[in-house]
């Protein structure tokens, strides 16, 4: 399902997420992910067509062992200012799932986010997701107790300036997945780069 309108801005807070920057954000310290949207709320549901293999349950926990994450999973909405919403700076963060793309495991690109750093509390959740390779696995378990696998297909490193909109948030014909959060330099700017994993779904249970 493609998010229509999908621009992305700085993460700006000690954690991480995907975008270019942008001025404005000036509440936040560096490094947390902020994105604009313009989809409304039942935009999730206007995909092409309905995957029979999807289940509508909510995601619930995430792991992704080459990073040795293993979270649980809190909806992201929008912001009032039209940004997507990203996880808390607490000590024991967790990631985020933008409730109003697709749910893992549904046809389109569902979107992931989490800090990797998270200012007082230091290392955040996805602190090690660049050294997750092609090939490595990832599980999004559900409530009620299933679970989605899928498989990675690339890691990038972009500049937030560069951040890869469409392929991002664009429509695909298959489940997919896309985890994000902060990578290259850091400054009191915030952080100069996106780290994106990129996954497909392989089966689930």
């Amino acid at each position: 399902m493609l998010v229509a309108g999908l621009a992305l801005v700085s993460l700006l807070g000690t954690g991480c997420g995907p975008g270019p920057a942008r001025t404005g954000d000036t509440g936040a310290a560096p490094g947390t992910a902020r994105t604009t949207a313009s989809p409304s709320p039942s935009s999730r549901s206007t995909s092409a067509a309905p995957d029979p293999s999807a289940s509508t349950a909510s995601p619930t926990r995430l792991l992704v062992p080459a990073a040795g994450v293993d979270t649980s999973l809190t909806p992201l909405g929008l912001a009032p200012d039209r940004t997507v919403e990203v996880p808390p700076l607490v000590a024991h963060d967790v990631a985020g799932w933008y409730e109003y793309g697709p749910l893992p495991g549904e046809r389109g690109p569902a979107v992931v986010l989490g800090h990797v750093t998270t200012g007082p509390h230091r290392d955040g959740v996805f602190r090690r997701l660049g050294e997750v390779r092609r090939g490595d696995r990832v599980v999004v378990r559900r409530a009620g107790g299933a679970s989605v696998r899928f498989v990675v297909d690339r890691v990038r490193t972009v500049a937030k300036s560069e951040f890869p909109t469409q392929e991002v948030y664009g429509d695909v014909k298959r489940a997919e997945l896309r985890l994000i959060t902060c990578g290259g330099q850091r400054s009191a700017a915030g952080y100069s780069a996106n780290v994106i994993v990129f996954a497909h779904r392989t089966g689930g249970s």
